[in-house]
């Protein structure tokens, strides 16, 4: 069942399931390491063994991850990976649904403690790191059409950078945490 297409989400429950800091975090470990156990994806995230299986059997009855017995060692170990590649939702598909406004929710703290930790820790990086490293924001108007236009092309950048075969040319590769958002808005 494993697919790396962007899979489109439009059932609340599948979206519950996602808008939890664990599940969205075992999810992203998924996504970025690849297939994993319990206890390697507990030691990643500093929870328990019982929590992470707990949370991986909720995100597996949304058919967002599955196990794979061929990775197992024995009948003890048990590997998880995701079922697909980008999760894509929009809050307009889920109209008065709290679930949304929760997942949301979820997705602004996570990505503002990413930068926080950022900020905290970019010190710890050489300076060639701490200059490539950048936010930007700008005003445009735009019409709707405009917009969406917007949205295909950096996030079908995103993906290109994200889901590429890494270069083996010598250079170092951190892994890079990539957000945009474009809002309508007043100054």
């Amino acid at each position: 069942m494993h697919d790396d297409s962007p899979r489109e989400v439009r059932d609340s429950k599948v979206l519950a399931a996602m808008a939890h800091p664990l599940r969205r975090r075992l999810l992203d470990v998924l996504r970025v390491d690849g297939p994993s156990t319990v206890s390697v994806l507990a030691e990643r995230t500093g929870e328990a063994v019982g929590k992470v299986s707990h949370h991986l059997r909720v995100l597996g009855a949304s058919d967002l991850v599955e196990e794979v017995p061929e990775l197992a060692r024995d009948r003890r170990e048990r590997w998880w990976r995701r079922t697909s590649g980008r999760l894509d939702w929009s809050p307009s598909d889920f109209p008065d649904d709290p679930v949304a406004l929760a997942a949301e929710s979820l997705v602004l703290e996570r990505q503002t403690a990413l930068a926080r930790q950022w900020f905290a820790e970019r010190e710890d990086h050489p300076e060639p790191w701490r200059r490539a490293a950048f936010t930007a924001d700008h005003w445009a108007r735009l019409s709707v059409a405009e917009l969406a236009e917007l949205e295909e092309r950096i996030v079908s950048l995103m993906a290109s950078l994200a889901d590429r075969e890494v270069p083996d040319d010598g250079q170092e590769r951190k892994l890079v945490f990539l957000t945009v958002r474009a809002v309508p808005g007043r100054p």
